[in-house]
């Protein structure tokens, strides 16, 4: 038995050779059928065309400028830290208090109202006026990497 290894045959198969003729299996009308536009030399349909008038591309309106395929960063704002008394703010702590939807995307701290309870502050970002209230206010802030989902298998193999 011939190994899968050992077989002789070329990956590469030659380009059909249309238009040469009855015997050659591709000839008479070299597969572009019979009459219409497509069967004629020097055909130029655009890739867009769809036969007539209400083409799908012309009733799409052109979106024009750029979108972002980026996720803008959660907002949160300064005086709804006051809550967390003393305590350290992250992503987590956000997440259980109800304040922003997932933990595991950028947050952004911004200025609204006054801070007045000191706090640590660990998020992916914080305003300059914020940073300068929350240390106004005795407390400090750290610039986190946002953190990453455990995978399943992750959290299975650590059950272990």
């Amino acid at each position: 038995m011939t190994k899968y290894n050992e077989l002789q045959v070329s990956a590469n198969r030659n380009k059909k050779r249309v238009g040469r003729g009855i015997s050659a299996g591709g000839g008479k009308t070299a597969g572009r059928g019979t009459k219409g536009q497509g069967s004629r030399t020097g055909k130029k349909l655009s890739a867009v065309f769809q036969g007539g008038s209400g083409a799908l591309v012309r009733r799409i309106p052109k979106h024009r400028g750029f979108k972002s395929i980026r996720t803008p960063a959660q907002v949160v704002y300064l005086d709804h830290l006051n809550a967390f008394k003393g305590k350290t703010v992250d992503n987590f702590s956000l997440f259980e208090a109800g304040l922003i939807g997932t933990p595991f995307h950028s947050v952004k701290i911004i200025t609204r109202g006054e801070l007045t309870e000191k706090i640590t502050l660990k998020v992916q970002g914080a305003s300059k006026s914020v940073q300068a209230a929350v240390t106004k206010a005795g407390g400090s802030f750290e610039k986190i990497a946002t953190p990453l989902k455990q995978s399943t298998k992750e959290a299975e193999a650590s059950d272990k």
